[in-house]
């Protein structure tokens, strides 16, 4: 079942979002997030750090599970999504960083990617995913095409998500093209999952996701859609990313 809420702006699309967090934080303090890196949910970690600075909430019982990170990448280098959660969210809480689990993209990947899964499975579960959008439908790194019942693995990068992801680089030539990834099996196993969507870039994706649930019949090709399979979704949205709903 997919819960839509369709926001006037970004911004408030975040709050809500944040809201939705601190909600499972009041009732569960020993909750397990999981979390996206990229621009979609960093307006709602800043959220999240304000509401911490401000009411004192703690994470220090809580535990996390990151989605993605690039293949060949160093923890310390500013592109790792090591070093995005660090900088944007990790570092302004009170979080334990034994607590903090990221894809390893670097030495012996293959090795825990494939013990990924059953540490999820060692913490209960996770109780809440949040999830950015490609603009092909992609959720974490699944690109289109993926198999449902996929785990945590070493995913390739199509054409177009390498070239979304080059604005972040130098160049597009600098953008890896493996990534290691939460499957949609992963993804699913999840207690509620939370997909965040802004801009008119993410509206046709959007569209098939809502299109997808009519029909009662995920599409292999926009990933997200196997998301009508999962019983506990919220789909937040800007204005420009639900324009296309109208069209259904």
């Amino acid at each position: 079942m997919i819960k839509l809420i369709v926001a006037s702006s970004k911004q408030k699309a975040s709050k809500k979002a944040a809201q939705i967090i601190i909600e499972l934080l009041n009732k569960k303090p020993n909750c397990v997030l999981g979390l996206a890196t990229g621009q979609s949910p960093i307006l709602t970690y800043q959220e999240l750090i304000q509401d911490h600075l401000k009411n004192k909430r703690s994470y220090s019982n809580v535990t996390t599970f990151n989605l993605d990170e690039y293949v060949g990448v160093n923890v310390n280098n500013k592109i790792s999504y090591h070093y995005y959660m660090k900088t944007n969210l990790f570092d302004y809480l009170d979080i334990k960083k034994e607590n903090t689990f990221i894809p390893q993209g670097d030495s012996n990947y293959l090795e825990y990617a494939n013990k990924y899964d059953d540490l999820i499975a060692l913490k209960n579960g996770i109780d809440l995913q949040i999830l950015g959008l490609g603009e092909n439908g992609h959720i974490g790194f699944n690109e289109p095409g993926s198999n449902p019942n996929s785990k945590t693995r070493v995913v390739n990068l199509t054409k177009s998500t390498i070239k979304a992801n080059s604005r972040f680089f130098n160049s597009i030539e600098d953008v890896p093209k493996q990534a290691i990834s939460m499957g949609i099996k992963s993804i699913l196993s999840a207690k509620k999952i939370l997909l965040l969507a802004f801009g008119s870039k993410k509206a046709n994706a959007i569209k098939e996701l809502f299109k997808a649930q009519k029909l009662k019949k995920p599409n292999i090709n926009v990933p997200c859609t196997y998301l009508i399979n999962h019983e506990n979704v919220v789909v937040i949205l800007d204005l420009k990313a639900a324009a296309l709903l109208k069209e259904i």
